[in-house]
């Protein structure tokens, strides 16, 4: 997401290759007025947006620097709205959440990503199946929880949602439980009855917090539907989803500008780890090229134990890294979500996310290929690869159904990848990366 903004953002800088020159600052701002309204921002809100990047230009030198932090600073002022960021936790447990948005906006999923969020950050999470009006709507949720292994509170057949609300809220008290998410019923279009039905689930479970689930790619629709909601049940946040489909952006300036709600989360994926906070800063960051540290480290500090991140690093010094561990690394990277996301975060590394696409770390061919290899060997050889000679290596080829020469390339590539990790684990290791790529000599 986007993409169009931050593109049109680096064309508009490089009109502005003269100090003081207030022709080209001029030119600049006209390409990113047609660049915002193309990518859906309010009229309304790309006037004030490029009226405040013009006086704080103009109120000293006009020139490139100054024109990118004068729109870094007011873009985050922008998608900076009055509230919370990221999770809240009440004071006391559970936190209940009410999950609220139209049909297809992905609110359901949504909400099995956000309990996914809070699961890897060592929270019990309660799911409340109170969307009765979707044919399958439970089940969907069912099928999801079962797959996350996420704690599912349902009613066979039950029609009111406002009994399984109630019950689910005794049991996450009963049973100790961090947070609560309640999933409620959307309609095709904003009715009466839907809203009638979600204030009685709120007047019933009185939520710590209403979370908004707007699609992303729904532009001006998308904030007048929030707007409405807001109206109707005090929203405290929005969460975009599918916000890795949409290159626009038009939707979060709008909602967190002309209604004044905090965009608290995005959806950057189809798999349940594809979540993360909306730190308007960070996203800002992102969008000039200089990455988002901050939230790369967060997702890392999630995912890996440091006990076993510092098991793993004795194992790589002594050389002892074996196939089982390789295994359960990429098990854990593949909760990191997809690489165009996590290149992205990385600063200057913002062109190459785009080049890369939405690489699948769990179903890209070569990974499936080397899942399979791997899992054709014996507990042995998984932990002593000197163990694979040739027989052994024409029956992982049969196993995983690829060539010999393939599975050979694969364990070579293992071994080099092994002791190139060892050596630089040792004391000097930067050190000497820094003469390998001063001398050309990073190995292949």
């Amino acid at each position: 997401m986007f993409e169009q903004i931050s593109e049109s953002f680096r064309s508009a800088v490089n009109k502005l290759k003269i100090i003081d020159d207030e022709k080209a600052l001029k030119n600049a701002l006209d390409t990113l007025k047609k660049a915002l309204l193309k990518s859906d921002v309010h009229h309304k809100v790309t006037k004030e947006l490029l009226s405040l990047i013009e006086t704080d230009v103009k109120s000293g030198t006009i020139g490139q620097k100054q024109f990118l932090d004068a729109i870094k600073k007011n873009l985050t002022d922008v998608l900076t709205a009055p509230g919370n960021q990221g999770f809240v936790f009440a004071s006391k447990p559970p936190t209940v959440v009410l999950m609220a948005g139209l049909q297809g906006s992905g609110k359901t999923t949504t909400t099995v990503k956000l309990a996914n969020y809070l699961k890897l950050r060592k929270k019990k999470v309660l799911i409340a199946a109170c969307d009765l009006q979707r044919l399958a709507a439970v089940e969907q949720l069912k099928q999801l929880c079962e797959a996350n292994e996420l704690d599912l509170y349902y009613i066979e057949d039950e029609t009111n949602p406002i009994k399984v609300a109630k019950n689910a809220l005794e049991k996450a008290k009963k049973e100790l439980y961090d947070v609560l998410l309640v999933d409620t019923a959307g309609r095709l279009a904003i009715d009466e009855e839907l809203m009638e039905e979600i204030k009685n689930v709120k007047n019933t479970i009185n939520p710590d917090e209403i979370f908004y689930v707007a699609d992303a790619m729904s532009g001006q629709d998308g904030v007048r539907s929030a707007s409405t909601f807001n109206d109707a049940l005090s929203i405290t946040g929005v969460i975009l989803s599918k916000f890795d489909a949409d290159t626009k952006g038009g939707v979060a300036l709008g909602i967190a500008k002309q209604i004044g709600i905090p965009l608290r989360f995005i959806g950057t994926g189809e798999k349940s780890s594809n979540i993360e906070g909306f730190i308007p800063d960070r996203i800002v960051g992102r969008i000039m090229g200089e990455g988002d540290l901050a939230t790369l480290v967060e997702k890392t500090n999630a995912i890996f134990d440091e006990k076993d991140v510092k098991d793993i690093t004795k194992k790589i010094k002594k050389g002892k890294f074996t196939f089982t561990d390789f295994l359960n690394q990429l098990e854990s990277v593949k909760k990191l979500g997809n690489m165009k996301n996590l290149i992205g975060m990385i600063p200057g590394m913002g062109n190459m996310a785009s080049k890369i696409g939405d690489m699948d770390l769990e179903n890209s061919k070569e990974i499936l290929h080397i899942k399979a290899m791997i899992n054709s060997m014996t507990p042995k050889e998984r932990e002593n690869p000197e163990l694979l000679n040739n027989s052994r290596k024409r029956r992982l080829a049969q196993g995983a159904g690829l060539e010999q020469v393939e599975v050979n390339r694969f364990i070579k590539q293992f071994s080099n990848a092994s002791k190139l990790a060892k050596k630089f684990s040792n004391k000097g290791a930067m050190k000497n990366m820094a003469n390998m790529m001063k001398n050309n000599q990073i190995p292949r």
